[in-house]
């Protein structure tokens, strides 16, 4: 794994950190394969129920793909989509900690997570169109599916700045807090959704991804659902509602 990607686990909450905040958390080729290795990791490890994903630092996020990486050659446009595409197809939940400001394709590594929490006083821009560079389709297809077409057309045609108010009015943020108050923000959030019932949690994500890109597969709703009533998780849901107590789910 890159020494600028981290990871860490805290009982059933990965983090994955990009630690590279002297490049602005931008992603090279050596942090794309790191994530890649940190999902890999993810996927194997059925203890995990949130993964946290965040930069270093307090001033920026991430400014996207390396551009030193694509110029020479080193980072191919397609390697970028596919690490986005992978951290999006995540069974678990995942929750961007937007620690700062978001340039470029960091907008898309957000988009890319299920819940996103933002900070006030930052900003976001995609400068694709400044630089006379075409934002590539599978990334233009996200903002549509998670922003709709015109809060994209404002951040990838117009290459509109949004200070992180403007950001959580068009829906970009979940939540947006103060500096000092985001870890716990993101603790809080992480560990209630942790909490909850794991085959539940997927199944629906799965089934909101896919109505989103347009249709969901009846078949599939219906066998996710059998699995969820069958569960021992929905028994143990029933049994901690009767003696009023904290549920402990199995993901079973």
């Amino acid at each position: 794994m890159s020494h600028s990607i981290e990871y860490s686990v805290n009982d059933s909450v990965g983090t994955l950190s990009i630690n590279r905040e002297e490049k602005h958390n931008s992603l090279g080729a050596a942090e794309l394969t790191g994530i890649s290795e940190v999902l890999d990791i993810v996927e194997a490890d059925p203890e995990i129920r949130v993964l946290i994903v965040t930069g270093a630092g307090a001033k920026t996020f991430c400014a996207g793909a390396s551009l030193g990486d694509l110029n020479s050659g080193v980072l191919k446009p397609d390697a970028f989509q596919s690490a986005m595409h992978r951290l999006a197809s995540l069974a678990i939940p995942t929750l961007a900690r937007v620690n700062g400001n978001v340039f470029g394709g960091g907008t898309e590594l957000a988009l890319s997570c299920d819940f996103r929490i933002g900070v006030v006083g930052t900003r976001l821009r995609v400068p694709a169109a400044a630089f006379g560079l075409c934002y590539p389709p599978a990334g233009i297809s996200l903002f549509v599916e998670k922003l709709g077409p015109n809060i994209a057309r404002r951040m990838l045609v117009a290459s509109e700045a949004m200070d992180a108010v403007e950001a959580y009015r068009v829906g970009f943020y979940d939540y947006i807090v103060a500096q000092e108050e985001l870890d716990e923000r993101v603790e809080e959030l992480a560990l209630h959704i942790a909490g909850l019932a794991p085959l539940a949690t997927k199944a629906m994500k799965e089934l909101i991804d896919q109505a989103g890109r347009g249709s969901i597969d009846i078949s599939r709703a219906t066998e996710l659902a059998r699995l969820c009533e069958e569960s021992d998780d929905l028994q143990e849901g029933f049994a901690a509602q009767r003696e009023k107590r904290m549920p402990e789910f199995s993901g079973q």
